[in-house]
């Protein structure tokens, strides 16, 4: 059941612009699967599906490509030159400001590179937080990442 239901998830993502998890489950319901808030949220999270933004400046889930032979460090460099607007940080914890829309794809391109010290990240719509094990790993990472920033303006 849950491998139908996962194909399903895959074909109405590819077949509609979804960007809600309720929209999703309307589509799963009229398609057969009863299923709760919870499951279509864990299976978005099994999927590794994320929200991107389209050409019209709306969002929709697509499958994040998370596996890690194609996040090479160009594909990280290119992703987080066009994502991310700024890098700081205070403590342990390093502030990455992206465009509307953009912090799931840069902090899943992120995610998927080797770093020191890291201990887990948090993203949001524009913005995404990297939790580090010391105030000094936090300012190295944060001057790592700074030479990815393209200065929009």
């Amino acid at each position: 059941m849950k491998r139908a239901r996962h194909k399903m998830i895959l074909e109405l993502i590819e077949r509609y612009p979804i960007d809600r998890q309720e929209e999703l489950m309307t589509h799963l319901r009229a398609n057969g699967f009863d299923v709760t808030q919870a499951t279509v949220s864990r299976d978005i999270r099994e999927l590794r599906l994320v929200k991107t933004a389209t050409g019209d400046g709306s969002y929709r889930y697509v499958v994040s490509d998370n596996g890690r032979k194609l996040h090479t460090p160009n594909r990280f460099e290119t992703i987080f030159r066009e994502s991310v607007l700024k890098v700081d940080y205070a403590g342990h914890v390093v502030l990455v400001k992206c465009f509307t829309g953009m912090a799931n794809a840069a902090c899943e391109v992120f995610d998927a590179m080797v770093w020191n010290d890291v201990v887990g990240t948090l993203s949001g719509d524009d913005t995404f937080f990297i939790l580090m094990r010391s105030e000094a790993a936090a300012h190295a990472i944060c001057d790592e990442l700074n030479r990815y920033v393209t200065h929009h303006g």
